[in-house]
């Protein structure tokens, strides 16, 4: 249904709908997903947990080096808020909030992670090998093998 602007009242929706407004003013909101994600071009199509980065032949590409201080964020699985919706073909990445990622080694909850050597993947960063923007994230559980998996993460300015 549409409405035109001229009725007063409350307005409920009991089933999926898609609402377009010019401007919502409201008290609280709430999502299901837990992170805030912007559309940006990619190089390729990377799946959701990758490590990626500023650079490459679009505006993002995949992270190949360890502490690269070019991080961009980690892709997202289900963005609560997305920023640049309208691009086509644009990959979600989130830049605050949390989100799986993928990692490799030993990780303790609350490690601060970074990108690894292995192409998409964070690691344990090590202290003396920071530099500013580096940061991927803080882990927000352990991963207790050598090899690699996937851990949520919280990204963002930590």
């Amino acid at each position: 249904t549409q409405e035109t602007g001229n009725t007063t009242g409350n307005i409920n929706i009991t089933r999926y709908a898609s609402l377009q407004v010019d401007r919502l003013v409201g008290t609280a909101t709430q999502a299901t997903y837990a992170d805030l994600a912007e559309q940006y071009e990619a190089d390729s199509i990377y799946a959701p947990g990758t490590v990626v980065i500023f650079g490459g032949d679009k505006e993002i590409t995949v992270s190949k080096f360890t502490h690269d201080p070019r991080i961009a964020g980690v892709v997202s699985t289900n963005p609560a808020h997305l920023m640049n919706s309208g691009l086509e073909n644009g990959t979600p990445v989130a830049l605050q909030g949390r989100v799986p990622c993928k990692v490799k080694g030993m990780i303790a909850k609350g490690d601060v992670l970074v990108a690894s050597g292995v192409a998409g993947v964070a690691c344990k960063m090590v202290k003396e090998m920071y530099e500013v923007g580096c940061v991927v994230g803080k882990a927000l559980e352990n991963h207790t093998e050598a090899g690699e998996g996937v851990i949520e993460v919280v990204v963002g300015r930590l």
